[in-house]
């Protein structure tokens, strides 16, 4: 074997051994929880996290942790956040970039600027405010308050729509203009149906960060008997005293649920969005 064809070969086995290292660190912390979620009481007190459990037809656990962490409002709340933010962020971006593409006006680039410059701001420094205002306007604990909040500008998003829009050629809206056609019906009826591969992908960034979000979730909604979101229900099981972390990965599992189903059933848009719709240099 000469030694190009050697290298290739230590070459390929690296690449390999890398991939199947970085997949088991991802999914050594899910096979536990499946595992731990499965254990009895007494199991999950004498038996490590990696020990499988005697039954997989233990099922108390995610009952449990369904009626104690009240979950069926959790998941009815988080849905109805999900609905109301994902639309409001994708009207509110898409608008927002289509102004700031097809229209050159003075402070465009100052208002880019801007809005890059908000995305470097690290969130955690502006809660002081960001709860100041909450408080004066009345939205501590009011769920429509915390759906205002979540629909905040995404810059990632607005960016992307802006390179989308600029790949679609102006003369669309010039040849609608000289129909007779208004700035918003170029915009709603023209433009904004075929940004559906920016669509997807702004979907799966903001809906993936407003499902999992906790920490606004756990600041803004404190009566959590009946304003609870899907992330801060987990965290019924924890306490001074220590935590039921068998109750925890049965929840889990259960939260991880209807995001699987969603993938699974739209895969195909998922990936053929996220492609389409990246942003280009």
């Amino acid at each position: 074997m000469s030694v190009a064809k050697l290298k290739k070969v230590i070459w390929t086995i690296f690449k390999y051994a890398t991939l199947l290292l970085a997949i088991f660190i991802a999914v050594l912390p899910l096979v536990s929880c499946v595992i731990t979620a499965f254990k009895t009481p007494e199991e999950y007190v004498s038996t490590n996290v990696m020990q499988l459990p005697q039954s997989w037809t233990y099922f108390e656990n995610f009952i449990q942790a369904w009626k104690q962490a009240n979950m069926a409002t959790a998941f009815r709340n988080s849905f109805i956040i999900l609905v109301f933010v994902l639309f409001g962020s994708i009207m509110t971006g898409s608008m927002l970039a289509y102004v700031l593409s097809r229209f050159k006006f003075k402070g465009n680039g100052l208002i880019r600027n801007l809005f890059l410059f908000a995305a470097l701001l690290p969130g955690i420094a502006m809660q002081v405010p960001v709860y100041q205002i909450m408080y004066t306007l009345g939205w501590i604990n009011s769920l429509p308050g915390y759906i205002i909040l979540m629909c905040g500008t995404d810059v990632i998003s607005i960016y992307i729509f802006i390179q989308y829009f600029e790949n679609l050629p102006v003369s669309l809206d010039e040849s609608a203009y000289l129909d007779g056609a208004s700035y918003f019906t170029i915009y709603s009826k023209i433009l904004l149906p075929l940004l559906k591969p920016a669509i997807v992908t702004s979907i799966i960034l903001k809906g993936a960060n407003t499902y999992n979000e906790y920490y606004c979730a756990q600041l803004y909604l404190q009566d959590k008997t009946r304003l609870c979101t899907v992330a801060t229900s987990l965290y019924t099981f924890t306490g001074p005293l220590g935590s039921q972390y068998n109750l925890i990965c049965a929840g889990v599992i259960i939260s991880l649920l209807p995001a699987l189903i969603v993938f699974i059933i739209f895969q195909n848009q998922i990936y053929s969005g996220v492609a389409a719709g990246a942003v280009k240099g």
